[in-house]
């Protein structure tokens, strides 16, 4: 792999910092879904965000590998923040985990690049999303946890340890819904209440 050029600094060279990242970001999710994944390319990402070469590694010194992981841990923060969007003012613990995996299967599915990506090549976009993984569990489980403990649950039922299966299982059915329908409202609703919380709630 080529190092960074020294060729002149781009239009954006300028800009704060933080400003300039997230436009190498945005340009490296832009480019994966116009050309993939395996076939996306610094120089690529560079043209796109209106930066030189050698911006987009001084930003990312370990160049395509590290932007590319970078890039997928960068989207997947951005969708879970327009999922916990959509959730606001959605308290109660079993309409949040209903709503929640609607709402969040519809994002996925309104996803064009996500959706070119797991269509054309699923084994370059999985490693990606196994490192986001922990980081993404522990966001679900964080917001699950204090819902948990306002509510009334079981005798014997732990918040830390149910907020940590829910978001687990939580995590799994946004990438695949398995046995369920998860496109019928009762059918989630069933899921939810009469599985997922079923020895967590008193009252599910």
């Amino acid at each position: 792999m080529s190092g960074p050029s020294e060729g002149g600094p781009g239009p954006a060279d300028t800009e704060d910092a933080a400003d300039v990242r997230t436009r190498i970001l945005a340009g490296a999710v832009a480019e994966a879904g116009d050309s993939g994944l395996g076939r996306l390319t610094v120089e690529g990402v560079a043209r796109r965000a209106g930066v030189g070469r050698a911006t987009v590694y001084r930003h990312f010194p370990g160049g395509r590998d590290q932007l590319t992981a970078e890039a997928v841990t960068w989207e997947v923060a951005r969708y879970f923040a327009a999922l916990l969007g959509r959730l606001e003012g959605v308290d109660d613990v079993a309409t949040r985990l209903e709503r929640g995996i609607a709402e969040g299967r519809a994002l996925l599915a309104e996803h064009q690049v996500f959706q070119k990506v797991v269509d054309t090549e699923p084994e370059r976009l999985l490693p990606h999303l196994s490192q986001s993984a922990p980081l993404v569990q522990a966001a679900v489980r964080d917001d699950i946890r204090p819902r948990l403990e306002a509510a009334e649950l079981v005798d014997g039922a732990d918040p830390a340890e149910a907020a940590d299966f829910l978001a687990r299982n939580v995590l799994s059915l946004l990438m695949a819904e398995g046995g369920w329908d998860l496109d019928d409202p009762a059918e989630v609703r069933r899921l939810v209440r009469a599985n997922l919380l079923a020895g967590v709630l008193a009252h599910p």
